[in-house]
């Protein structure tokens, strides 16, 4: 089943969008989110599309919290993400930080370029910077705390954002790859999988997804069942089983664990 699309409007988002999308007119698009099925509720799939930086921010854990992570698909030159901070920071002196704008300063911005894959997990701060087209696979959780947002005119939450907030740098080394050739497990808990499919799936990935999944095309098309399905497209499928990928194709898969 091909999912419906929800376009969200936002003020850092792009009137002027990477193929296959195209913004309505006038509007600019910060995120093209893809519904989620029935079967898997608590999975959600969308791109983000950046010209100028999000609030820096954090989500928080739990059941009813949000791990998220990005794929980047396409960054203008110096794109960058910024993920952690450069040194440890008390909660004391990021709320500081936050209130005075100094924050944004000791985030440490990460160079990116397409094929990078960042795991955030609940708690780190962080905020994406302009030029980055990426596929963010998450928890289905809207809670968000703004940290800070640049003097925009929207609320803070200052008092949840830091009692949810580590202070500590980014272990690039364990959440942060490279998408080279052939099959790559991404993420592997704790609250999905994602795995990058690059051509056809061995019978092992066959069995790490023997319940229903999300299949996302990033080059060439797959067949769901007797749908097919395109890249800037996502499907729900019974399995992966149900699932037909192109030899020369490259898709990214997730399920909740």
């Amino acid at each position: 089943m091909i999912l419906p699309t929800r376009i969200v409007e936002k003020p850092w988002g792009r009137d002027a969008l990477p193929a296959p999308f195209v913004a309505p007119a006038g509007m600019r698009v910060g995120e093209i989110w893809f519904e989620p099925p029935p079967e898997l509720p608590g999975l959600l799939v969308k791109y983000l599309f950046t010209s100028e930086k999000l609030s820096v921010q954090v989500h928080p854990g739990g059941a009813d919290g949000k791990e998220e992570c990005w794929v980047v698909v396409a960054a203008e030159p110096g794109a960058t993400l910024g993920i952690g901070f450069d040194a440890p920071l008390s909660a004391e002196a990021m709320r500081a930080a936050a209130q005075d704008g100094s924050i944004e300063d000791l985030l440490t911005w990460h160079a990116v370029q397409p094929g990078d894959f960042f795991y955030i997990p609940a708690g780190t701060v962080h905020a994406i910077g302009p030029g980055c087209t990426l596929v963010e696979v998450q928890q289905n959780c809207d809670v968000t705390w703004r940290l800070y947002d640049y003097g925009r005119p929207r609320e803070l939450h200052l008092d949840h954002g830091v009692a949810v907030a580590s202070g500590e740098p980014y272990a690039l080394g364990e959440h942060m790859r490279r998408i080279t050739g052939g099959h790559q497990t991404l993420a592997d808990g704790p609250a999905f999988r994602l795995d990058l499919v690059d051509g056809v799936p061995d019978a092992g990935l066959l069995y790490s997804y023997a319940a229903p999944l999300l299949v996302l095309p990033l080059a060439g098309e797959v067949l769901a069942g007797s749908e097919v399905v395109r890249p800037g497209e996502c499907a729900c499928a019974p399995d992966m089983a149900s699932v037909t990928f192109a030899p020369e194709g490259r898709a990214l898969v997730a399920a909740p664990v």
